[in-house]
């Protein structure tokens, strides 16, 4: 259930973002990725947990980077981060311990992360399309 539910809600936000031009701004889904990255801080704030605090920071700063990066260079990189960060998800659970994550949440985080990356993949591939026209 957590991972439709993840996936419904990242089509949700790529169509309510087209429709109302929110995706038409290049700082959109930097942005959705350094907020996505930044509910592990919010998880490890909750648990107490000071050094899990720090751990999820770094790679948040990494991922921050990254959508800086791919903000003023090129929006594939942003597509890379969220797909990175999906599947970090993934994975996480063995690498930092968090106790304030809940159970489902990396699943629903993964298809999330995943939609999204797929939503500005074919919003670049449409853009490039629509340039290419005569």
């Amino acid at each position: 259930m957590e991972y439709l539910v993840g996936a419904a809600m990242a089509l949700g936000v790529a169509v309510f973002a087209a429709l109302v031009g929110f995706d038409r701004d290049r700082a959109f889904y930097p942005t959705v990725l350094i907020v996505i990255a930044s509910y592990y801080d919010l998880f490890a704030v909750m648990a107490g947990s000071v050094p899990v605090l720090v751990s999820e920071s770094l790679v948040l700063a990494a991922f921050a980077g990254l959508a800086v990066i791919g903000f003023r260079t090129s929006l594939w990189l942003v597509v890379t981060g969220l797909a990175a960060h999906g599947l970090f998800d993934f994975f996480r659970g063995g690498l930092i311990a968090n106790p304030g994550v809940p159970a489902w949440w990396p699943m629903f985080c993964l298809s999330f992360d995943l939609g999204a990356a797929a939503s500005l993949a074919w919003l670049l591939v449409r853009r490039a399309g629509e340039a290419a026209r005569p």
